[in-house]
């Protein structure tokens, strides 16, 4: 097993048909969001209409995927009433769109029946698995890769289990 974690970029161009993304945390404290959140808490609104103040490598990286007919989706399990930062990371999905991927929301209480994984997860195609794993205030703290095909397989069945019930971020109010 490699020592090594590949960064999305690496795992994304060995990818062909998806990369699906479950996120479960109501709070992340991902410090390159540090100055925007704090901005967007004051001013309660950001400005999308400037592409090149906000379109970063990770966006160029997934628009490059999908322009190649990678299917790059993105599931949020969410609390409600939601957090202020998943107001924050709501009113911000506009990039998310713009780059290619497809968004959708689930209230936890949805999802009570459902068998998740324990972290956040990237599945890349039926190869590998990306864990973001956080700590209580929801600062990254590191990552863990998995290549066994019956955990890509049991995440994928999760995955898949709440997109079925998610409602596409175009329906999705807060």
């Amino acid at each position: 097993m490699p020592t090594s974690i590949p960064t999305f970029a690496e795992l994304l161009a060995k990818t062909s048909r998806h990369a699906l993304h479950l996120e479960m945390r109501d709070v992340y404290g991902v410090e390159s969001e540090d100055s925007a959140f704090a901005e967007w808490k004051r001013g309660g609104s950001r400005d999308f209409s400037d592409r090149s103040s906000w379109w970063s490598g990770f966006h160029q990286t997934v628009a490059d995927g999908v322009s190649r007919g990678v299917q790059v989706r993105r599931a949020r399990v969410v609390s409600e009433p939601v957090s202020e930062y998943i107001r924050f990371e709501h009113a911000g999905t506009v990039k998310n769109l713009a780059a290619g991927e497809e968004v959708r929301w689930l209230s936890r209480s949805r999802a009570s029946d459902l068998l998740l994984p324990g972290n956040d997860v990237w599945i890349f195609d039926n190869f590998a698995l990306k864990y973001g794993l956080f700590d209580g205030d929801g600062r990254h703290v590191g990552g863990q890769m998995i290549y066994d095909p019956e955990a890509v397989d049991r995440c994928l069945t999760a995955f898949n289990a709440v997109w079925e019930r998610a409602t596409p971020h175009s329906e999705y109010e807060l």
